[in-house]
């Protein structure tokens, strides 16, 4: 039995993106993006001055909207008001020091200010700056005045500044700012709080001697994706990775290198974890022997014998503890629902997460996925093409519709 594809988060939230003249400006466009991919109809609004950092073609591409500038251009008589009143959020990123003042003091300067002063819905601003500049006392009492209004306040990072400095006032990531977005507008999404996910990203490589490696082509962006919403949903999440990509401040991040170390990381955390997503690309086979040299190409050519790798994910189904939910993943080429459906019954797993990796746009190394989850009790969801972010969360939404009721 087959469901239909399951509904992006943000459907039919309505967002106003501010943009100001920050050089954080660049990363809205990032945010623009992810939040379409999530569903959300956008509107960007940007001042003059972040015309000096980004152009409106851009956003007027990614948008729902074609860009708004001015009070006076549109054909709306009360653009503000109506983008106000129409909005279910606002978000402003990057917010530079005049709009947090402008906006405290109530100064209707332009459009997106006079915006911010007509709207009752909930409003986000993202800092970004200089250090001395947020450190300055007027910025951080600003700040205070509309934390203490309900303003929600997405704090700046440590980092590269403009100019090379180091220091407090990066605009914070963008998965930071649409998790916050999700966080206001889907508060329920926090349901995994009190759960513990573990999960699994990249390629395992096995060895063939110090330079070479038995490798496959998965970059882990699943995987992180799936890491960076479970964060999202409060749970505490263990990511055992082969690659180094970023990962939200909240999930512990345990590096690993072949199917042996990956498992042993896995075993360490899986008996007490709610759920076990396996989105990691386990080689099947491993040298038998591995060379202390490496090997030349005038010893002629190598002869290297296989072994088959450990099945982490049929170990982890033999003896998985009641209530947790063990999700696997089958990349294919061929046959993709009968693969899958075999693997399912053969790990003991309650879903496989089943992609043809040979379709254009899907798996390894893309930005986008299209999967089909399928389930135990014989029903599957199709997932068409789309972020894997939005993949993540198809796939969390149908990981935690097993769990039990309490989070024990």
């Amino acid at each position: 039995m087959s469901e239909s594809v399951a509904t992006p988060i943000l459907a039919g939230k309505r967002i106003v993106l501010g943009v100001t003249g920050g050089i954080a400006a660049y990363k809205s466009v990032e945010v623009l993006r992810r939040l379409v991919d999530l569903g959300a109809h956008v509107v960007p609004v940007l001042t003059t001055a972040a015309l000096n950092m980004v152009g409106p073609t851009t956003f007027t591409a990614l948008a729902s909207e074609r860009v708004k500038m001015s009070l006076w251009d549109d054909p709306d008589p009360i653009p503000h008001t109506t983008l106000g009143q129409s909005a279910d959020l606002i978000v402003v990123c990057p917010a530079t020091a005049r709009i947090l003042a402008d906006y405290r003091m109530g100064r209707s300067a332009d459009l997106l200010s006079a915006t911010l002063i007509a709207t009752v819905a909930p409003v986000i601003v993202c800092p970004a700056m200089h250090t001395e500049m947020w450190d300055h006392p007027a910025v951080q009492e600003n700040l205070q005045v509309l934390g203490s209004r309900g303003v929600h306040i997405v704090p700046p990072e440590e980092g590269r500044l403009a100019g090379g400095d180091i220091g407090k006032g990066r605009l914070a990531t963008p998965e930071a700012v649409v998790a916050a977005v999700c966080d206001v507008l889907v508060p329920a999404r926090r349901r995994l709080a009190g759960r513990t996910v573990l999960i699994t990203a990249g390629g395992t490589r096995e060895p063939i001697d110090p330079v070479r490696y038995i490798g496959n082509r998965s970059s882990g962006k699943q995987g992180y994706a799936i890491a960076r919403e479970a964060d999202r949903r409060g749970a505490k999440v263990t990511l055992v990775s082969t690659v180094e990509l970023p990962a939200p401040a909240g999930v512990e991040v345990v590096t690993v290198s072949t199917a042996a170390e990956m498992e042993r990381a896995v075993k360490a955390v899986a008996p007490g974890a709610d759920i076990v997503v396996m989105s990691a690309a386990v080689a099947d086979f491993r040298p038998v022997g591995v060379a202390d040299q490496k090997i030349k190409k005038g010893q002629g050519v190598p002869q290297i014998r296989l072994e088959p790798t450990v099945d982490i994910l049929a170990g982890l189904g033999a003896v998985k503890p009641p209530g947790q939910v063990l999700v696997g993943f089958a990349a294919e080429t061929e046959d993709l629902a009968s693969n899958a459906q075999d693997k399912l019954r053969r790990k003991n797993a309650d879903m496989i997460v089943a992609n043809d990796v040979s379709a254009p746009g899907v798996g390894f190394g893309h930005e986008t996925n299209a999967v089909t989850i399928h389930r135990a009790d014989g029903s599957s969801v199709e997932v068409a093409l789309q972020s894997k972010d939005a993949i993540a969360a198809a796939v969390l939404d149908a990981a935690e519709a097993l769990l039990p009721a309490s989070a024990g």
